[in-house]
């Protein structure tokens, strides 16, 4: 009974310190980088989609949105490149 009654103990403390400690925030930051960045490789992939079957402006439209979820993510470097992508569909466009 003792032992099992440490081992209780300690899982609750466990829990405590990772709760506390920071490790809840960590994970959902984590699990948030995860979730924009699965939104950014959408995007990307229905850009192609519109690139290869759409309208100049459907290609225009979606390399927008990329650079958007790049924004979103606080991903600087992509946001550059994505950037450059749009202002070209842009240009394809006529704007």
């Amino acid at each position: 009974w003792q032992t099992t009654h440490l081992s209780t103990r300690k899982n609750i403390f466990g829990f405590m310190v990772y709760f506390f400690g920071g490790g809840l925030e960590n994970h959902a930051q984590n699990q948030l980088t995860k979730i924009e960045t699965q939104v950014a490789e959408d995007a990307i992939k229905q850009y192609h989609i519109a690139k290869n079957n759409g309208s100049s402006m459907d290609a225009y439209i979606q390399a927008g949105l990329v650079t958007a979820a790049y924004l979103q993510a606080n991903d600087e470097e992509n946001y550059k490149k994505w950037k450059v992508i749009e202002n070209q569909e842009a240009k394809n466009v006529g704007l």
